[in-house]
């Protein structure tokens, strides 16, 4: 398992968090999602071979977000 920590830009409330939330956790190899509204911050424990960078951005775009690696 790989963790992969994601600044997410464009979220305003628990029901922002709630759907990020279940966007990247539908993920076929996510394991365990967390979500800050406060830090805009998105943490996913994630199988590496089965979703990798590019699977957690588009999923974070498809939910209305602004996604990209947190540095």
């Amino acid at each position: 398992m790989q963790s992969t920590s994601l600044r997410v830009d464009g979220m305003h409330c628990g029901g922002c968090v709630a759907g990020l939330t279940r966007a990247l956790q539908a993920l076929p190899g996510v394991a365990a999602v967390q979500v800050s509204l406060a830090e805009a911050r998105a943490d996913v424990t994630h199988d590496p071979a089965r979703c990798d960078l590019g699977k957690l951005l588009d999923a974070v775009a498809a939910a209305g977000y602004d996604g990209k690696p947190w540095n």
